[in-house]
């Protein structure tokens, strides 16, 4: 069958056992975002794991029925049909997945906001290096900032394109992500995401003229107030140059205006 979409399914089956294997999945409900034709599917089940693999593509979701009926019947895999974007999803402990590429922003986010002890996610490699950017280098972004508040990640293995079908035209790095508190306090989580998203939308101003930008965000009161409590070398400064400790206090202050 082949791959729908912008996926690409895993057929390296070397892969398939380290990244089964590099998380304890034995008596864990574990979530797989698009499972494919099911071959990591199988590895997890093997180790033990009570597998929820959530599906897009109708065709694969018939597949996957026809595959694992017997899992199904044993209540070991539970199959949701739909967008992992916005599809309800019961509840888990761990993640393991090859998510497709277009949507990793996406759901990396959305498994963020709500939640999980350990994820090993495979990510097209630019995009994972994207995710453990330092501040002052190109690479820093939105995904980063927000990220790294909110998790630690670790590469721990690099895939090429010989190990799918079809090949895709990058590399893949599967990460391993361990979420933990914010390294600052943060007053109000909205805010702080709003704030790093309106900075980073113009990267390029400084923090001053990005912040006057931000009008969807903030009332532009609430903008001019926070402006005057910030620290001037801290507005003068671009959003790639800032710390994570920084845009907490860039959050924070607004909040508080």
């Amino acid at each position: 069958m082949s791959a729908p979409r912008d996926q690409h399914f895993l057929v390296d089956r070397r892969a398939v056992e380290r990244i089964a294997g590099s998380v304890e999945v034995s008596g864990r409900r574990v979530l797989e975002i698009g499972p494919g034709e099911g071959i990591l599917t199988r590895a997890l089940l093997d180790r033990g794991a009570h597998v929820i693999a959530v599906e897009i593509d109708p065709a694969l979701v018939e597949e996957l029925e026809l595959t694992f009926a017997d899992e199904l019947e044993e209540g070991r895999l539970e199959i949701v049909p739909g967008d992992a974007k916005k599809v309800e999803i019961p509840p888990f402990d761990l993640v393991v997945a090859n998510l497709p590429y277009s949507v990793s922003s996406k759901i990396t986010f959305r498994l963020l906001d709500i939640g999980f002890e350990v994820a090993v996610l495979m990510y097209q490699k630019e995009f994972a290096q994207r995710m453990i950017a330092q501040p002052g280098t190109s690479d820093v972004g939105r995904l980063s900032v927000m990220v790294q508040t909110y998790a630690s990640v670790k590469p721990i293995l690099e895939l090429s394109p010989a190990s799918f079908r079809p090949r895709p035209q990058v590399r893949s790095w599967v990460v391993r992500i361990t979420p933990h508190e914010p390294p600052y306090p943060i007053t109000d989580r909205k805010v702080y995401a709003d704030v790093v998203r309106v900075l980073f939308s113009h990267r390029r101003k400084t923090i001053r003229k990005a912040l006057r930008l931000g009008e969807d965000a903030f009332a532009s009161e609430t903008i001019e107030r926070a402006i005057a409590a910030l620290p001037e070398d801290l507005l003068q400064r671009r959003p790639e140059d800032l710390t994570l400790e920084e845009f907490a206090l860039v959050a924070n202050t607004l909040a508080g205006c």
